[in-house]
């Protein structure tokens, strides 16, 4: 028992020290554009409509979140049998974000998590979600997300270079609670996989 806990403190440490180390590079790439003066509406395009949400949701949070990362699968018409039987399928970890809704009734947020990867190490992500949101019954704590999340992640398997991402989100919630996902496309043996995660708003 005292060995059991001995390594999930280990572990636990370990994972901060990623989040710390990675932290650090997503706040370096996105610091330029939380100083940027803000622009007027008519000048807008769309990278400076980004980066107005990315400053909005960094300065005038609504809500803060945790994140528990729960399900990855690896489409199966896509990987050879011998590979998915090896993969870690169970991304254990946690995360923390804040997020806002805006007048439109989207939401943006700002996120940080770790977890277990496929090779069951592991894996820190950050960066910044955006989700149209649909409220289709009478019960407007009930909605549907479709969006996109850019970040930087890093792997063990990359030796931990930092790498951009840029991915599609869809998520189902109610209230506080919301089931969040995205699928990384890629080529056979690579890639396609589904991943999930549960939101809690505070």
């Amino acid at each position: 028992m005292l060995l059991l806990s001995r390594s999930n403190f280990l572990n636990g440490m370990y994972v901060v020290m990623i989040i710390r180390k990675h932290f650090f590079i997503i706040a370096t790439l996105i610091t330029p554009w939380l100083v940027l003066p803000p622009v007027s509406a008519m000048d807008k395009g769309w990278f400076n409509t980004f980066t107005d949400n990315v400053a909005e949701t960094w300065r005038q949070p609504e809500h803060y979140d945790l994140y528990v990362p729960a399900i990855t699968w690896h489409a199966r018409f896509a990987y050879d049998k011998e590979k998915t039987d090896r993969y870690n399928e169970r991304p254990w970890g946690v995360g923390f974000g804040q997020s806002r809704w805006d007048d439109k009734g989207n939401w943006h947020g700002l996120y940080m998590m770790a977890f277990k990867d496929s090779f069951n190490k592991w894996e820190p992500i950050g960066g910044y979600g955006w989700e149209k949101t649909w409220r289709p019954l009478e019960d407007d704590h009930f909605r549907l997300g479709l969006g996109f999340t850019a970040g930087v992640t890093a792997r063990d398997n990359w030796h931990y270079i930092p790498v951009p991402v840029l991915l599609p989100l869809a998520s189902i919630g109610y209230g506080s609670a919301t089931f969040q996902m995205t699928y990384i496309p890629g080529s056979y043996n690579n890639g396609n996989v589904y991943f999930a995660w549960m939101r809690f708003q505070f």
